[in-house]
């Protein structure tokens, strides 16, 4: 169900269907193909033929392949070293398939010839080497080069889906920096120190490695870039490197199927160890930079913008109201009518921003809450309402029936405990700056 290791896992791709490539290599094959039976139909290759002949000493005219099989020949090398020229990354693997054609084709020869049948290479030859000569200048070309842009520039950061997608693409790699929508996910362990003591090293290592590589796989699966991962963090961004629309709606869905695979893994991290991992995400959605960033020593795709860092404080802020997702106002905005929420708190998201926002906890896709989930989310939301009006006795009744279900430190509680204070005497604390 899970990966569960003491070592980051390793992905292996399957072959993927390579439209792009595709095109080129019917196109490349059919031309080669084509010139070389017609070369080979107006024999021009009889005058080597004969010289051939000549060098093998064969005295007597020896029986020749039929020329069916000469053209079936030709077709075969024209499309199969074109595709193996264009889609091989390395240059040096496609010289060295195309020499392995070559030595299949003069060994060929040799053994025809041993049983006394004369085999014509130079039809076979002429194929292989405009076909390889056409792919190989094609493979230069920035389309070309595509495949190999993108496997080193992504490598295992995106799914199979999103590497296909990308290389068949018209579009432009946005290495050089574009603006795009889209929803930044920070999901981080929060009970590094208490781990740390708790296991050895090994151990500690082992149960991080369980968070980050589940926690990658999924999200990556789902759709998202992974844009970091190191110790204790995960940051996947929805919407790039290829625009999304819906990339607040699939970020979203993908948290809550995340968050039931991490429950699974800690459960197991729970028999092996006696130790669980504490994860809290965060979530916003807004305008980012997407780029090739850093220097000739170490550079990544990578994402820049106020959503970026808004969403990490949004996962740290979890444990203050109890909650595990919390949600900025941008993604609420673009997927409001597909998830299903509750607001958390007035913040003031910028110090240099004198406008509040406001902050969800999500809690499930529209329509999957029950009829008495749904009544005690909307008796919570009232209340928060009700609070914020000074309504505090009203707002306490509704949040006293908003608390059944609810345990441990959660959002319900926080205003219970708010409205204990403001029954001491206690000032209601103004927006926190998040």
């Amino acid at each position: 169900m899970f990966t569960f290791t003491r070592g980051p896992a390793q992905a292996f791709p399957r072959p993927l269907l390579r439209v792009r490539y595709l095109k080129v290599t019917l196109l490349l094959g059919l031309l080669v193909s084509l010139v070389v039976s017609a070369f080979y139909g107006a024999g021009l290759f009889l005058r080597p033929d004969a010289e051939l002949e000549e060098f093998l000493g064969l005295k007597t005219p020896a029986p020749h392949t039929h020329s069916a099989l000469q053209y079936g020949l030709v077709v075969l090398l024209s499309f199969g070293v074109a595709w193996t020229t264009i889609d091989i990354s390395r240059s040096s693997l496609k010289v060295l398939v195309a020499a392995g054609a070559l030595l299949e084709l003069l060994t060929a020869m040799w053994v025809c010839h041993a049983f006394g049948v004369f085999f014509s290479p130079f039809p076979g030859l002429a194929a292989l080497g405009l076909s390889f000569a056409a792919a190989f200048t094609y493979s230069r070309t920035d389309g070309g080069m595509r495949k190999r842009m993108i496997r080193g520039i992504f490598g295992e950061r995106i799914s199979r889906s999103t590497f296909r997608r990308l290389l068949n693409s018209e579009q432009p790699l946005p290495l050089e920096g574009r603006k795009c929508a889209a929803t930044v996910l920070v999901c981080e362990i929060l009970n590094q120190e208490k781990l740390g003591e708790a296991l050895s090293v090994p151990d500690y290592v082992a149960i991080n490695n369980a968070f980050l590589s589940n926690a990658s796989d999924y999200l990556v699966e789902a759709g998202g870039y992974l844009d970091e991962c190191d110790g204790e963090t995960l940051r996947v961004v929805f919407g790039s490197p290829l625009a999304d629309p819906d990339h607040a709606r699939n970020a979203c869905r993908a948290v809550l199927g995340l968050r039931d695979r991490l429950d699974a893994v800690n459960a197991e991290c729970e028999r092996v160890w006696q130790q669980t991992f504490d994860f809290r995400l965060g979530l916003e959605s807004g305008e980012v930079i997407v780029a090739a960033y850093g220097s000739r020593r170490l550079s990544t795709f990578s994402v820049a913008g106020e959503p970026v860092e808004f969403a990490r404080r949004l996962c740290t802020a979890n444990p203050v109201y109890g909650s595990r997702t919390l949600l900025g106002a941008g993604t609420f905005a673009a997927c409001e009518s597909a998830i299903e929420v509750r607001p958390v708190d007035l913040v003031r998201a910028h110090p240099n921003r004198a406008e509040p926002e406001e902050i969800y906890e999500l809690l499930a896709l529209r329509e999957e809450l029950s009829a008495e989930e749904r009544e005690r989310r909307d008796c919570f939301w009232k209340a928060v309402i009700l609070y914020r009006a000074g309504k505090w006795e009203e707002s306490r009744e509704l949040l006293e029936r908003a608390k059944a279900g609810e345990t441990g430190h959660n959002p319900v509680e926080v205003y219970l405990e708010r409205l204990r204070q403001i029954r001491a005497g206690v000032a209601p604390a103004g927006l926190p700056l998040l």
